[in-house]
């Protein structure tokens, strides 16, 4: 993956993020936490398993751009 195409999903990823933690609020808010506790559950797992990703995707990204920079300087 190129850099632009990390950046893309990293970017798709915090707006699923930001989607998601919106809606929390908008849950806990109405109270809908205690009459609806699986759905909750599941935007707590929606958000912990984008966060994960967009850790990982960013993590490979600047792994990806130090291995260029190694191999630029190194060859």
């Amino acid at each position: 993956m190129s850099e632009a195409d990390y950046q893309r999903v990293i970017d798709a990823l915090q707006a699923l993020i930001d989607e998601t933690q919106s809606t929390l609020e908008r849950f806990e808010t109405a109270g809908m936490v205690e009459k609806m506790p699986q759905d909750y559950d599941r935007l707590l797992a929606i958000l912990d398993d984008a966060v994960k990703q967009q850790r990982a995707h960013t993590l490979a990204m600047l792994n990806a751009s130090a291995c260029i920079r190694l191999s630029v300087n190194t060859g």
